[in-house]
Formats: structure tokens, C-alpha cells, sequence
């Protein structure tokens, strides 16, 4: 017996060793009886943690079977003790699993009160975030000793299970008034001392600014319209003007176009030569000199171009976060939404993964603090539709939820494209685009009339054409503009033989 008892004396000595040399995930299990313990003495005390921790924040099982009983009871508003956190487990048929009455007693007796419960909560807390890294390396780990795992899958994963940890730990606290206010206040005077008065990002078409005051930081915006109307001209000409004309950051994530494509439609927008030439580079000397002046601003500007297809909401956020953080961008673009893909447990049903998608847009432009522009289909009833053919709220693709997240709503309405070249009063429609704001949450709605140039596939404030209003110029005219952003192209010299603006664009080079 004496060496037997000698013998497990040695392995328990041993199995100690081996503990001293290895590790134990972070852990603070006195931590975790002492705050079990004080939410069965105070009833109150869960209020405070919920916020903080969660059952899976808890290392050992019991305890998360234990406080999952408590969360229960909150939320049935129930009393919180001992007696009934007992019974509560009874129910589940857990009690014997945690350790029975005894122990649940013992837990309320090693507290005597419930004053540093917030502060142990965190603790808790911190120690479960460091398992929860811990956990993403050794599986970021695994996957990269696998060579069948594709490199950029891997980069994917490794910043979509980071963000979950981060996410689930980001907790928001109530802020009091006198802080909000004082903040609002603040922003109201920085928005005074700026000479165009607008306190958001300007999209450099002056009506649409004074209506919107700028898009607003964490505003979703909708712009929608059939095809062929010019969604993508639209957000690419205020693409350029905030990052040319007021040095804005921009991202853009195409999901339709690859980024050369749009690339090409800025430099014939900018320098205004035509889409044919840009196109085959087919350019006189002359031409040549005119696009390196041109595009000189364009090409320094800060305007960052993502052609990811089929992009999924979870990539976008990763890839936001990161452009916030090393390039601080001011404006996120999306063309366009319906070419997106929401969750794998949504598949199937569009309907409720385009309603993912667009809260998680606005999730995203409120966590990041800035606007968020959206392209967006319309269905087919705006050309079954009898007179104008305006659209309307009712006409947004696959999904009312776009319509209630987002905070403004935006059509592009061109007359022309249906046929409509006058109106009622016998003006000529040809060259006008109308931009409707048919919602705004913080703002009034109303209709914004705009020049489009289909030649340039790009638009401007209607000021801006120095030939008679909604005047159609052929398509060999050369065209004065007067803004930064329709610049007339330098004058060809007296020996040049090249004309800018030669051959139009056909119906299906217009931007989606």
C-alpha cells in the first residue's frame, strides 16, 4: 500500500509538472463564481452585466449553464436569487450538471455584495476575447499549413472571424444629452465656417447640396433607376467631384464593371475625348497632350476602385474597416446592391437576403460613421406604367426593406429615354435628367433637374451648359463646360484637324 500510495503521489506530482510547462487558456473562474454569485444576492445586479458578458464569456460550463438560467429569468422578469436560479435549472434538468443546490449556495456565499460586479463582468469578458483570438489563430493556423486552402480565401476568413470577435465585444454606451448636444452644437459651428455651409460631403452638383446640406455621416443612400439611365455616370461624376474638387477619400465597389471600364468612363468624362477613341487609342498627338492635361488631377485624386464580384456583405465590412483605418475614406459607393450576397442561411429566399444586405449597409455606414451610396434596380412596372413613367418608392427590386433602411431614396428619371422630348409647356427634354428624391429621412423631397451628356456619360448642374437649355449640341459641336468637373477641353490649334466630341455613344455603352 505504501508504495502504491507513493506511486500516485509521483503522478499527481508529474501531471502538475506538466501543467507548470504548458498553458491554460485565459481563465478567471474565481472572477466567474464571484459575479454568479452576486447576481443570486442582487436582484438588480443583471442589468448591469448584460451588456458586458454572455453565457459563452463564461470559461467553465457550469457557469455558462448557470448564468443562461439568470439571463432566462431576466427576461421573463422574474425575481433573480438563489431559490430561483435553483428551480430555473431544475426545469432545464441542469441542476445536477452544475453541481446541485450546494453549490449554487456555496457561489452566493463567498459575496457579500454586488458592488463590483460591472467591474469583474469585464474582466470576464476580456478573458473570453483572448480564448476567442486564441481559438481564430490556431484555426488561421491550421488553414495556412493547408496547402488546399486558397491564399485569398484564407485572407477572408482570417479578417471575417476577427471581425466576429470584434464585433460581438463592441458595446455602445448611453450617452447623456448635455455630451450629444454639445457635440451637435460643435458640428453646427464647424458647418457655419464653411463657405458653402454644408455640413456634409458635397456632391458637387449645387442643388442637389443645398437640398441634402452634403451626404450626411452613417446615411444610407438609395439611387435607383431602370437600366440605361445612368446610375453608374451619376455616382461616378460625384465620384470625381469629392475627390477632385473637395478631396474627399472615395471607395467605389463595382460588382458589374471592372475597374479599367470605369477608369475609362472618368478620362472620357474628364477630358472629353470621345468613348471611341478612349476605347481603340486611336489619338492624335495633340489629343495625347490633351488627355495628360486633363487627367492630371483625376489621376492624383483619392478615388479607390474594388471590381470584386458577387462580393458578400461580410467581405464588404472587412474591406471598409480596413480602407477607414489606413485610408480614411469619407464616402462608400456600391454598384450595385442587387449583385451582392447576404448570408449563406439566406439563400434561396432573395427577398429576405437583400433585406440582410441593406441592414447591413446601414449597420455598416452608422459603425463607420460615413454615407453609404447604393445602386439599386427597379422592376419592370415602371415601363408597363401609363404616362411619365415616373418611378416611384413601389418600383424598388425584390425588397421593401431597401425602401424602410435607407435613409434617402434617389431616382433617375430621364424623359428622353421614353420619348418624351418636350414637355407640356414645349420646352425641349432632350439632355435633361431629372433627379427625384422621393425619401429623406433628416430633409425635404422634391426634384432636381440635371444636364446628362450622353456623349461623356456624365452629369451636371443645368447652369453649367453655356448653349440654350435643354438644347441637344451634335454630336460633332464642341462644348463649353463650366464647372471643374465639365471642363471644356483645351482648343485645338489652328492646324488641328481632331474634333473632341466625334461619334456618340449608342444607347448600350450608357452606364447601368
Amino acid at each position: 500500500m505504501a508504495e502504491k500510495r507513493a506511486y500516485n503521489k509521483k503522478t499527481n506530482s508529474t501531471n502538475l509538472v506538466g501543467l507548470d510547462m504548458g498553458k491554460v487558456p485565459p481563465q478567471a473562474l474565481d472572477i466567474e463564481e464571484a459575479v454568479l454569485g452576486a447576481l443570486m444576492v442582487e436582484k438588480d445586479a443583471v442589468i448591469t452585466v448584460l451588456d458586458v458578458i454572455k453565457p459563452e464569456s463564461f470559461y467553465k460550463e457550469n457557469h455558462q449553464k448557470i448564468f443562461s438560467a439568470i439571463v432566462e429569468l431576466s427576461t421573463k422578469l422574474e425575481p433573480i436569487d438563489l431559490y430561483t436560479v435553483t428551480e430555473e435549472l431544475r426545469k432545464k434538468e441542469e441542476l445536477d450538471e452544475v453541481g446541485g443546490a450546494v453549490y449554487l449556495a456555496q457561489l452566493t456565499s463567498r459575496v457579500g455584495s454586488a458592488a463590483h460586479v460591472e467591474y469583474h463582468s469585464k474582466i470576464i469578458a476580456q478573458k473570453y476575447i483572448q480564448r476567442e483570438l486564441i481559438r481564430v489563430s490556431s484555426d488561421i493556423q491550421a488553414k495556412a499549413f493547408d496547402d488546399t486552402v486558397d491564399v485569398d480565401d484564407l485572407l477572408d476568413y482570417s479578417e471575417m472571424e476577427l471581425f466576429k470577435v470584434a464585433e460581438g465585444n463592441i458595446k455602445r454606451e448611453t450617452a447623456p444629452i448635455s455630451m450629444l448636444v454639445n457635440e451637435a452644437l460643435k458640428n453646427l459651428e464647424e458647418a457655419g465656417k464653411r463657405e458653402d455651409g454644408l455640413s456634409g460631403v458635397p456632391c458637387g452638383f449645387s442643388e442637389l447640396d443645398r437640398m441634402t446640406s452634403g451626404w450626411q455621416p452613417s446615411d444610407l443612400v438609395i439611387v435607383a433607376a431602370r437600366p440605361s439611365m445612368g446610375k453608374t455616370a451619376f455616382v461616378l461624376s460625384m465620384a470625381r467631384n469629392m475627390a477632385v474638387d473637395h478631396d474627399v477619400s472615395v471607395a467605389f465597389f463595382s460588382l458589374e464593371m471592372s475597374s479599367i471600364q470605369l477608369v475609362n468612363r472618368l478620362i472620357v468624362s474628364e477630358s472629353g475625348i470621345s468613348h471611341e477613341k478612349i476605347r481603340n487609342g486611336k489619338l492624335t498627338p495633340q489629343e495625347w497632350t490633351q488627355l495628360t492635361v486633363k487627367i492630371g488631377d483625376l489621376q492624383n485624386s483619392r478615388i479607390l476602385i474594388d471590381d470584386t464580384p458577387a462580393l458578400s456583405i461580410f467581405e464588404l465590412r472587412a474591406k471598409c474597416r480596413r480602407l477607414k483605418s489606413q485610408h480614411d475614406i469619407g464616402i462608400i459607393i456600391i454598384d450595385y446592391l442587387q449583385l451582392m450576397t447576404g448570408p449563406t442561411d439566406t439563400r434561396g429566399n432573395r427577398e429576405q437576403e437583400v433585406s440582410t444586405i441593406s441592414r447591413s449597409l446601414k449597420a455598416i455606414a452608422k459603425e463607420l460613421n460615413v454615407p453609404i451610396l447604393a445602386l439599386s434596380q427597379l422592376n419592370r412596372s415602371v415601363e408597363t406604367r401609363g404616362g411619365n413613367k415616373r418611378p416611384q418608392l413601389s418600383d424598388l427590386r425584390e425588397s421593401g426593406a431597401i425602401e424602410q433602411d435607407a435613409d434617402m431614396v434617389l431616382f433617375i428619371h430621364r424623359p428622353e429615354y421614353y420619348g418624351f422630348n418636350e414637355d407640356e409647356e414645349g420646352n425641349s427634354l432632350i439632355g435633361l435628367a431629372e433627379i427625384i428624391v422621393a425619401k429623406h429621412r433628416n430633409g425635404a423631397v422634391g426634384d432636381i433637374r440635371l444636364r446628362f451628356r450622353k456623349e461623356q456619360a456624365k452629369f451636371s448642374d443645368l447652369d453649367d451648359m453655356e448653349y440654350a437649355p435643354y438644347a441637344a449640341p451634335a454630336a460633332s459641336q464642341a462644348v463649353t463646360f463650366g464647372s471643374k468637373m465639365n471642363e471644356d477641353p483645351l482648343p485645338a490649334s489652328a492646324n488641328s484637324d481632331f474634333d473632341f466630341l466625334t461619334g456618340p455613344i449608342s444607347d448600350d455603352e450608357i452606364p447601368y
